[in-house]
């Protein structure tokens, strides 16, 4: 139930001032941690700003969902609800400088799988990306459990695909004045794919954002739902006049939406390499040295371990000859 889940509790926010707030305060920690040498008045044009981070992200979303719409086997449509909200979730307390979007892109794509039981290896999970795919393999699984320690392992995502056939069931059962309810299918998964691009999954329950999709899909079809909402699926008129709100909320932030500047994120791109966190950068030296001390302090472990099998071990036959 979404009203007792995590994701409420922990993963739904207030607005877009709370969020813009949260990811400007990761921004800035990143730059105070790693931006002793650097001096005050050089840090904007090194480190990157709130607003660069933003269209960053923004072009990595895209990425995703490009990915996921082209993936083989195909994906549910619950995997891209479920990537994108990981992906949203993870940066609001974390910067890009300190873990690349590329990393994590594909790692919430992955973990999505397993959460939605949508069983892919990772060797037929790394053959849809071009490049090596053996790198891209460790590097995935070595981001897997760094990525649910930083989401607190809150992994259970309500998914408004979800809330969605659940809406187009009642329409069928309750309102049944509707012929072909079907026909509302596309275009609303189509405008849930835009709020999935947006803060909306991070603000409003699932029913919300498939609602206003239903609703916006019945626009387009030239279908009349105002009985369906305010006389079948609502109950009271302070109901009616909240749902209304939070509608148009969402509608607002949708038409907000704007086209993507690539050749600036190209840019961005280019000052993320020279400003990012090298200890997390699986190509850097420093990233493979650190990876190196981790696996001889795993062996050191195992050899100490192994010694006092041993030292037990000749204890207890010194005792038995006794």
């Amino acid at each position: 139930m979404f009203a007792s889940s995590t994701q409420l509790k922990y993963w739904t926010f207030s607005g877009e001032t709370e969020l813009k707030q949260l990811r400007i305060e990761a921004n800035q920690n990143f730059i105070k941690a790693h931006g002793r040498n650097v001096p005050e008045e050089e840090r904007a044009s090194y480190f990157l700003t709130y607003e660069e981070e933003r269209l960053l992200l923004r072009q990595y979303e895209i990425i995703l969902k490009e990915f996921c719409n082209k993936f083989q086997p195909p994906f549910p449509k619950c995997i891209l609800g479920t990537s994108l909200a990981f992906f949203r979730r993870f940066w609001v307390n974390n910067s890009p400088m300190d873990y690349h979007p590329k990393d994590i892109m594909l790692t919430v794509v992955y973990l999505a799988c397993k959460v939605e039981e949508f069983y892919v290896p990772i060797g037929q999970f790394v053959s849809n990306l071009k490049g090596n795919r053996e790198k891209f393999a460790d590097t995935i699984l070595t981001f897997e459990l760094l990525f649910m320690s930083k989401l607190r392992y809150h992994l259970t995502v309500h998914n408004p695909f979800r809330a969605m056939e659940g809406l187009l069931i009642d329409i069928k059962t309750r309102f049944k004045e509707l012929e072909n309810p079907e026909r509302l299918r596309k275009n609303a998964e189509e405008y849930i794919d835009r709020c999935l691009l947006s803060d909306i999954v991070l603000i409003f329950s699932p029913s919300q954002i498939a609602l206003s999709g239903i609703l916006y899909s019945a626009g387009k079809e030239m279908i009349n739902m105002d009985r369906y909402v305010t006389e079948v699926l609502m109950t009271g008129l302070e109901d009616v006049q909240r749902c209304i709100y939070q509608l148009k909320r969402i509608k607002h932030m949708v038409k907000r939406d704007k086209d993507l500047n690539r050749e600036l994120v190209g840019q961005i791109q280019k000052k993320l390499e020279r400003c990012r966190n090298q200890e997390n950068n699986p190509d850097s030296e420093v990233y493979k040295a650190k990876m190196a001390e981790l696996l001889d302090d795993d062996e050191d472990l195992r050899s100490h371990k192994r010694a006092r099998r041993n030292e037990e071990a000749r204890r207890l036959d010194k005792e038995l000859l006794e």
